[in-house]
């Protein structure tokens, strides 16, 4: 045992109940959004992958299909294209109202809708934060709107945001 009476090996998270099991992502793993009778309007399902880290101008430049089944095109680099299923997005907030906010990243501007939802949306949206985004793509042009599923105050470290298009770009580089 611990001196916080946890097992040695685990920690106190492995402890917490889970309120429901995930739910289920459709047909090839695409992410659906579900009617307003299976859990309020908008409401979107959580893809099991993890999310992709891009920035606004990849999603406007090279994102090919539509909801529900966006893919990033790496053609120009040689590689097969990367399913959107959830992306992670960083920016600073440029304005919010009625749960919308507008960001912005090194490459451009983005549109995040759904926040009202989100918990912990709201002390992040104020003009001038830096936050981080995990959401699903529901359009890439004429610029990228995700429908929130996560969103993260990053303000209080500089290092989140002079890091985002270098750790972009790096993942980006590894993915085979």
């Amino acid at each position: 045992m611990s001196k916080y009476g946890h097992e040695r090996g685990r920690s106190a998270l492995d402890w917490l109940p889970l309120a429901k099991p995930p739910p289920p992502v459709g047909v090839g793993g695409k992410v659906a959004v579900e009617s307003p009778s299976s859990g309020g309007p908008g409401a979107v399902r959580l893809p099991r992958s993890p999310p992709l880290k891009v920035l606004a101008a990849q999603l406007r430049r090279h994102a090919e299909g539509g909801p529900g089944a966006w893919r990033l095109s790496r053609a120009a680099v040689g590689r097969a294209p990367l399913e959107l299923a959830a992306v992670w997005m960083q920016g600073t907030v440029l304005a919010a109202e009625g749960g919308q906010a507008r960001l912005r990243d090194p490459s451009g501007a983005f549109s995040v809708r759904g926040l009202e939802r989100v918990p912990r949306g709201r002390p992040c949206l104020l003009p001038g934060k830096y936050v981080m985004v995990m959401g699903v793509v529901q359009a890439c042009s004429p610029e990228p709107c995700l429908q929130a599923v996560k969103m993260t105050d990053l303000s209080d470290n500089p290092v989140h945001e002079s890091m985002w298009e270098l750790e972009v770009e790096d993942l980006h580089r590894s993915i085979p």
